[in-house]
């Protein structure tokens, strides 16, 4: 049906109204000499609407006199009409030719540039370069080889590490992604020592630049370097001594060479030891909450109370408090003397728990063993533990004391800078 359509539009075609009193037989006729009608749609008792292709007019005229019908033309479509139409508009054609021909040929030329993607390079310098490889406001897209443009435009800007450019209608996007060059004045690239940021003994070392001035099995101390950011120029192989060197074996003597400063890196792991004490009770005396509270709100207008929900007495014999007040807000200058408070007790009871000797000397050594966790890092290794009981005078005679002492394994290295 699309294509039926389609085709009458391009050869033409009509909407007529037929009046008459034989209107069936008027489309019965049309339809046995092979005439094609569509959209028949009746619009009243004695006339019908219908749609025919241009070609077929003429034939209908013959059956309208044979039928005593007669038509008139309603609606015309298709192209010749619309070819018709512009026959007598030529003025109106020629300028919407011309306007098409000139849409055409502004659209093939490059009106606007976009960067993207600058961060320390302008933008200006970028059109700049872009305008001497041939890119710019004017430039006919058709004459533009973006790939070459993306090569001389690097060329032009060493900075960039990487140029793209899309052309989409007239506007030109140039995308550029900058090289990132390492900051001198970054703490990373500064001249710096690695030492050591407390005491042990070194069990391992790794060096990735700089010189090592210790060795495994070396004790070292707090601030002791370890690895040196001044490498020492090579030396040369001393002489063997009793050996003659003939003058033509002899080397030429060499310039005196600097050493070399860079930012030491490696990593330094030694055996640390750690050493805390923990003291415990053998009984204990104290208090504790019972689970039992009471609230009580209340508002207070300067030095009176007026108390909103709660008890107006303490119902504990022993307790605590935890108080929390509202103010209302001052307002230029005005302070209004209203205090909204809310006071929760906690019901307290004494306790007495007796852990015993041996019960008391596992909380102490706890107790130590978590003072030292509390300095270890995240990588450092615990291979050893030892604790001792540390006798206490006779005034404490319900306390215990214990010493415990961590052999770990962990990174001792830390970064220092130096000037050279």
């Amino acid at each position: 049906m699309f294509v039926f359509k389609l085709l009458s539009y391009l050869i033409g075609y009509v909407s007529i109204v037929v009046r008459g009193d034989a209107l069936e037989r008027f489309v019965n006729m049309a339809a046995g000499r092979g005439i094609y009608l569509w959209d028949i749609k009746r619009v009243g008792r004695d006339k019908m609407r219908i749609k025919v292709r241009l070609s077929a007019v003429n034939p209908l005229r013959h059956i309208a006199r044979q039928t005593g019908s007669r038509f008139e033309f309603h609606d015309r479509e298709g192209i010749p009409f619309v070819m018709a139409r512009l026959r007598r508009r030529k003025m109106l054609v020629a300028g919407a030719v011309i306007f098409f021909i000139s849409l055409y040929t502004l659209s093939s030329f490059v009106w606007f540039i976009e960067v993207t993607g600058t961060e320390k390079i302008s933008t200006g310098e970028v059109l700049q370069a872009a305008e001497r490889v041939g890119l710019k406001r004017g430039a006919l897209k058709w004459n533009l080889d973006t790939f070459q443009l993306e090569k001389e435009i690097r060329e032009q800007l060493p900075k960039l590490a990487w140029t793209g450019i899309e052309i989409k209608g007239t506007k030109a996007t140039i995308k550029i992604v900058e090289k990132k060059l390492p900051d001198s004045d970054s703490p990373a690239n500064r001249p710096a020592h690695i030492v050591a940021k407390k005491a042990g003994l070194v069990k391992e070392i790794l060096v990735l630049e700089g010189n090592p001035l210790v060795k495994e099995g070396e004790t070292v101390v707090p601030g002791q370097v370890l690895i040196s950011g001044v490498i020492p120029p090579p030396q040369k192989e001393e002489e063997q001594p009793g050996k003659e060197v003939s003058e033509q074996e002899k080397e030429p003597e060499k310039e005196v060479v600097d050493p070399k400063i860079v930012h030491a890196k490696g990593m330094v792991r030694a055996r640390v030891w750690y050493e805390e004490y923990g003291e415990a009770e053998i009984v204990e005396y104290g208090r504790r909450p019972t689970g039992k509270t009471a609230t009580r709100v209340s508002i207070k207008f300067g030095s009176k109370e007026i108390i909103l929900m709660g008890p107006r007495t303490i119902p504990f014999k022993q307790y605590d408090v935890k108080s929390t007040v509202k103010k209302i807000p001052s307002w230029r200058n005005i302070s209004v003397p209203v205090e909204l408070q809310t006071e929760k007790y906690l019901e307290m009871s004494n306790y007495q728990e007796d852990r015993g000797h041996q019960g008391a000397k596992r909380l102490a050594e706890e107790k130590a063993f978590q003072e030292i966790t509390g300095q270890l890092s995240k990588d450092t290794k615990i291979i050893n533990r030892r604790s001792e009981e540390v006798r206490v005078g006779k005034t404490e005679k319900n306390l215990v004391r214990v010493k415990v002492i961590v052999e770990a394994v962990e990174d001792i290295s830390k970064k220092k800078s130096f000037k050279p």
